[in-house]
């Protein structure tokens, strides 16, 4: 039995329309139409009502790292709690374990470089983020709507590019077989060419969350 902290590829494949991505560097998934346009139109509204800069766990001297918009979704309120169940259901992962539901929106020439999920093991502010709820296990992912131009998230170590698609979900194991941190997540969100791009993200933990 898969335990309540824990998502399983077996668990994903049996999901009418999930697909798997074809590589042997991580376990990664994809499933088209996983948010309505309603519920992609409902998000946007929001992001673009209570968004604020984007920031980064380990300070690198970049300025230019991330310069996407941020948005921390009220966890409390029922449209967010069905989102929440939502996304649980898929991942088979009990909600005490995901962190609180972040959107982000990228205007042109907004990006977020090269980067992983999870928390450098040998981070200055590891503890910090980590002694209470632990190491991010997996991240989901949705695309809330078409980009004119730009805007793909690529994972360089697989060579896979991945287009922004409404309502599209991508969700990814942070950490290799043996449970330790999988350095083939490492993706960038590209820069926006031309229009907005808006996705939220879910990252579960390996204790509950808090």
């Amino acid at each position: 039995m898969t335990p309540a902290n824990e998502a399983s590829a077996d668990r994903l494949l049996t999901l009418p329309g999930m697909m798997r991505v074809p590589t042997p560097r991580l376990e990664m998934f994809m499933l088209r139409g996983f948010l309505s346009d309603r519920e992609c139109a409902s998000l946007i509204a929001r992001i673009d009502r209570d968004r604020r800069p984007s920031t980064i766990a380990d300070a690198n001297g970049d300025h230019y790292f991330r310069t996407s918009e941020t948005c921390d979704l009220p966890m409390q309120e029922p449209e967010i709690v069905a989102l929440d169940e939502k996304i649980s259901a898929i991942s088979g992962i009990d909600r005490q374990f995901g962190e609180p539901i972040q959107g982000q929106r990228y205007e042109p020439g907004q990006e977020f470089k090269s980067h992983t999920d999870y928390f450098d093991p040998h981070g200055a502010d590891f503890q910090r983020y980590c002694h209470v709820a632990g190491q991010r296990t997996w991240t989901f992912m949705v695309y809330l709507n078409d980009v004119e131009a730009g805007g793909a998230t690529r994972f360089k170590v697989i060579d896979k590019i991945i287009q922004p698609e409404k309502g599209k979900l991508v969700c990814w194991n942070n950490r290799r077989p043996d449970g330790s941190v999988n350095p083939a997540t490492l993706h960038h969100a590209m820069k926006v060419r031309k229009g907005l791009k808006y996705v939220i993200t879910k990252w579960y933990r390996e204790r509950p969350w808090g």
